[in-house]
């Protein structure tokens, strides 16, 4: 399982050698506050949605300070946009008061945030800070079990499962070529088997589509011929750029 698991990690390196976080940034803060904004949402909406509240709030000061009604406002198309309110106000006073206005590179620090538990303190440690952790999202808990991983099902026990196979320096880079990968094949309800580039690894190959003409046209994003999910993406995608949200 653990030659195989590290395989199939390889063979993603080379499909996803464009693999990035999906969330549009410049700094440590606003991953931060992307991050928490990606619940129950995609990465797409998101990215569509941070410019105006960027714009009006650039700093932890900024929003820490700000109207709770109008941050409604501008992050309402983001869903749950009350309780996310919330959250991004907990964290920026956080930050303001026993931060010094600067996000923390340390888990303990992060997580001690409002709204922020180990997924997204994971991903601001490993793309705005340079720490290796694995994010264990919705796609990347499918996947892991899908491959035989793990049967744990709990994402703290998948993470520290999951890191027993993978030396550390890999984890980072890991979690976004599976989570690639969960969005552009592997997906959900309907798995795009026949189109799978790690097919003949996969101990679950054929829950999904295996006639490769209908499996293709099951592909997402830039796999699909489609946008993909940053309005900015990385200068090696090789996708297209998604529209704004006065644009989509």
């Amino acid at each position: 399982m653990v030659r195989r698991a590290r395989r199939i990690n390889r063979e993603l390196g080379e499909v996803y050698y464009y693999a990035h976080p999906e969330l549009d940034f410049e700094n440590p803060f606003e991953l931060l506050v992307a991050t928490v904004l990606s619940a129950q949402t995609t990465d797409l909406r998101v990215n569509q949605t941070t410019p105006a509240l960027f714009a009006a709030y650039p700093t932890p000061e900024d929003l820490a300070a700000a109207d709770p009604a109008r941050l409604e406002e501008i992050i309402r198309p983001t869903g749950f946009f009350r309780s996310k309110a919330k959250a991004l106000l907990g964290l920026s006073a956080a930050l303001r008061d026993r931060f010094g206005g600067e996000v923390p590179g340390r888990l303990e620090d992060l997580v001690s945030l409002p709204g922020v538990g180990r997924k997204t303190a994971h991903v601001v440690l490993g793309n705005a800070f340079g720490r290796p952790g694995i994010t264990v999202d919705t796609h990347f808990q499918r996947l892991v079990r899908r491959w035989r991983w793990t049967e744990q099902k709990d994402p703290d026990k998948i993470e520290a499962e999951v890191a027993e196979i993978f030396p550390k320096k890999d984890w980072t880079m890991l979690s976004h070529r599976v989570i690639f990968h969960g969005r552009r094949i592997c997906h959900s309800r309907k798995p795009a088997c026949g189109a799978c580039p790690i097919a003949p690894l996969c101990p679950s190959y054929g829950e999904g589509e295996t006639d490769p003409e209908k499996a293709r046209a099951l592909l997402k994003y830039e796999m699909g011929g489609k946008p993909g999910q940053r309005l900015k993406p990385p200068a090696d995608y090789p996708g297209r750029a998604a529209a704004p949200l006065d644009a989509a």
